[in-house]
């Protein structure tokens, strides 16, 4: 059942935004190391493609079934084991050998997009009269796991000896997330009895009984559901191509590694605080169309600046990453609001998250295979610039709630 108390209190609520720093790590301590991969293990752009896209592949897999496995185990119990297998898998593939690269990537990025799905969903819960602000913390605590991977991926392999190592070490702080998140659990049972009331209410009774197949159709024959979901495919394409390729990039004009770092860490760094800022444009004239553009059109300047003033890349990346943060916090926000209730939230999370996802896992394959057949990288910032600029069109279209 989807049903839960909301006993949690205090540092047990907060525990959610330590969970959402645990979300992007693995993925993002990649991209400064990717390189190094290719050579140490004979990959081409094309092959390095292919492992960026997995997460993003599993997220659109995975997604969907969430929904199921939060029904039969519950939300916090998901969360737990959504911990422990990014621990797992991260550690896998580091260690693992040619087939623990594979394997591990695809058992961390399923984890990750459990919490995917379901962090919107505590968060509408926990933070009912406060969703804006709780999606710019979580987002923002998303934005900077990742920012430091990204940031310390380079020394990590400098200091240990290479890229092995600098991935595994991002195993170690989910499992101890996972053990604050036990500890949540094992509070909220002690207390379960004072909200017993609450939970057999007949309003209670009635919303867990709403069929699963119902919610579903209405939620999928909603048009908003599809601009949802293109909005969250389109900003998280724009999103991993950077931090999968802006190093890349950045070699190419003649930066080093580690300044190539800094220059990835600036794109996810700014997104912190873009993204507490972006709240604040949530409601303006009672839609959300500023907001989502506001968030949008920094990408496609970002993208037109690349491909014609490519050494100003550190001014890039910091216009990208405010459009990066922003845009994440929009399609979180938009989420929690065009769910109409929990149920319609936790479906529409899913749908959003496994069909955008699937939309974004093109970004930075096809930016790795375009990389290889031209030689370079002018044509596929043609194409990331063009996604940047739909993304703005529909960010247009889905800031508006009559388009619900």
């Amino acid at each position: 059942m989807l049903a839960y108390d909301r006993s949690s209190t205090g540092l047990w609520v907060a525990l959610i935004f330590l969970v959402s720093l645990n979300l992007r790590p693995a993925i993002a301590a990649v991209g400064p190391v990717l390189a190094q991969m290719g050579t140490d293990l004979a990959w081409g752009e094309g092959v390095q493609g292919v492992l960026t896209a997995i997460p993003l592949i599993a997220f659109a897999v995975v997604s969907p079934l969430v929904t199921f496995l939060a029904r039969r185990i519950g939300i916090d119990i998901s969360i737990l084991l959504a911990l422990l297998c990014i621990a797992a898998g991260d550690f896998a593939r580091s260690f693992g050998g040619g087939v623990g690269i594979w394997l591990g990537t695809v058992v961390f990025a399923s984890a990750i997009a459990v919490g995917n799905v379901l962090v919107p969903v505590i968060a509408k819960r926990d933070y009912a009269g406060h969703v804006a602000m709780a999606t710019g913390v979580y987002s923002g605590c998303i934005t900077a796991g990742s920012a430091t991977a990204g940031l310390l991926s380079v020394p990590l392999a400098q200091m240990w000896g290479g890229w092995r190592a600098s991935l595994a070490f991002w195993s170690v702080p989910p499992l101890v997330v996972a053990v604050l998140w036990a500890l949540r659990i094992l509070h909220n049972r002690k207390i379960v009895v004072a909200s017993a009331a609450v939970r057999n209410s007949p309003s209670a009774q009635s919303a867990r009984s709403q069929s699963s197949r119902g919610v579903f159709a209405r939620v999928l024959r909603r048009p908003m559901t599809w601009y949802v979901t293109a909005f969250m495919g389109l900003q998280s394409s724009a999103f991993y191509t950077m931090s999968n390729w802006m190093p890349s990039i950045s070699a190419s004009i003649g930066y080093d590694a580690s300044t190539a770092g800094v220059h990835l860490f600036i794109f996810q760094g700014i997104g912190i605080f873009s993204g507490l800022l972006i709240p604040k444009l949530m409601n303006v004239r009672g839609n959300q169309v500023c907001a989502a553009l506001t968030a949008s059109a920094p990408m496609f300047i970002a993208g037109l600046g690349m491909l014609l003033l490519p050494h100003l890349m550190p001014v890039w990346a910091f216009v990208g990453g405010c459009a990066q943060g922003a845009s994440l916090v929009v399609a979180l926000a938009l989420i929690a609001l065009r769910g109409r209730d929990s149920a319609e939230t936790v479906v529409l999370s899913g749908v959003a998250q496994s069909f955008g996802y699937l939309i974004a896992s093109l970004g930075p394959l096809m930016f790795g295979v375009l990389v290889q057949a031209t030689g370079g990288h002018h044509v596929p910032l043609m194409v990331f610039t063009f996604v940047a600029f739909l993304q703005c069109v529909v960010a247009v279209i889905v800031g508006r709630p009559s388009k619900m």
